[in-house]
């Protein structure tokens, strides 16, 4: 490996502990496997119970007091508190831009409040050469509304688009681009994927993969995932599995249990598709030849994410939260909200979540979810 390899990080966007097969999951997830069994499993991990203040610590080396992200988007008056990266911090794409290196970024980038102007934290302003992806922290995976390139505003093109698949090809372009024009210098590339936050979608052909692998239902799997981590090595033996949430009912007295599969198996479809962008990244390195000289970096914001959607999304998408979320599809058709046996979740004319029993699994054998903050 070369004194300046490439360096790439990976960030996905609530995503649970044990979701990856690597980590005992059911989710098909070759590409990361293959680089687990490369390189290096974590077991004991520290981030922030939000996504914002990750990433903010993540991007500057700081905590996320010191980089202005202490909690979230909004101004609260207070140092710390001001949701908009701190002019005092330096990003790792300002700090390796002066060590030579080409810096490039596909996907979410969620450390400013300002999604529209001013600019002066967007990503090229904060010391990448190449950007394309989402100012806010989460979008509609088929028509997401504040994609940019670069510093300017762009509409999702194309009756396939599908924001995961577009973070991925990106990704791999920016790659094969610099091994023609970069001159032989290193790179750094930060890849943020949405998958797999709410709303849930996913293209049928990969949810249909998952049909009947949830059916035993979340308290089984939940101890099978423990069973699992502790076979390889992640999980110490003498670690307990949590209680299960006391919201959530025992399976066997679960109501809608059809309804409840489906939506765990858009989730694991949502990280299915990540993991197959992942290797068309991969396979961009292996063809250029910069494989074997690339850090690669996977990790997660913050945790599985039980938080419930309710039908009145749709209220607050059409008087406020229209930068993450259509009240229609592409055809016009209006968009279902909300977590109900009544919308199958997956389609474009859906916004659902995964909730709390799902997050429950995702995160066994660990108690919570994202927001909470305990060790």
């Amino acid at each position: 490996m070369a004194d300046k390899p490439n360096i790439i990080l990976i960030l996905n966007d609530d995503m649970g502990f044990s979701d990856l097969g690597c980590y005992g999951g059911e989710v098909d997830t070759p590409n990361l496997d293959r680089l687990a069994a490369r390189g290096l499993r974590y077991s004991q991990f520290y981030n922030t119970a939000r996504c914002c203040p990750s990433r903010g610590s993540l991007l500057t080396g700081l905590y996320p007091h010191q980089a202005d992200i202490g909690h979230m988007m909004g101004t609260h008056g207070l140092d710390g508190y001001l949701g908009d990266l701190s002019p005092r911090s330096v990003t790792i794409a300002e700090a390796l831009k002066t060590g030579g290196y080409a810096t490039f970024m596909s996907g979410k980038w969620h450390v400013t409040r300002f999604v529209e102007s001013p600019k002066h934290n967007w990503p090229c302003q904060r010391g990448f050469d190449d950007f394309y992806g989402i100012i806010t922290g989460a979008a509609n995976f088929y028509q997401p509304r504040t994609l940019t390139r670069n510093n300017e505003r762009i509409t999702a093109e194309g009756d396939d688009y599908f924001i995961t698949d577009a973070i991925s090809d990106q990704a791999a372009r920016q790659i094969r681009e610099h091994a023609e024009n970069g001159e032989g210098s290193p790179f750094f590339q930060y890849v943020a994927y949405t998958a797999p936050h709410w709303p849930l979608h996913a293209h049928e052909e990969d949810i249909a993969k998952y049909k009947g692998r949830f059916d035993a239902g979340w308290d089984e799997l939940r101890v099978q995932r423990q069973a699992r981590l502790r076979d390889m090595g992640v999980l110490d033996p003498d670690w307990q599995l949590s209680e299960r949430d006391p919201r959530v009912p025992p399976w066997e007295a679960a109501p809608d249990k059809e309804w409840e599969c489906r939506r765990m198996e858009v989730y694991a479809a949502q990280i299915d598709r990540m993991d197959q962008g992942i290797g068309r990244i991969l396979q961009a390195l292996e063809d250029t030849g910069q494989l074997d000289n690339t850090w690669i970096v996977f990790l997660a914001d913050n945790g599985g994410c039980a938080e419930e959607l309710e039908s009145s999304m749709a209220e607050r998408v059409a008087t406020g939260w229209e930068q993450i979320g259509t009240s229609t599809t592409r055809q016009g058709e209006p968009v279902r909200f909300g977590n109900s046996p009544e919308i199958w979740p997956g389609g474009e004319d859906t916004y659902a979540s995964y909730g709390i029993p799902w997050a429950n699994v995702s995160n066994a054998p660990f108690r919570l979810y994202k927001h909470w903050v305990h060790e």
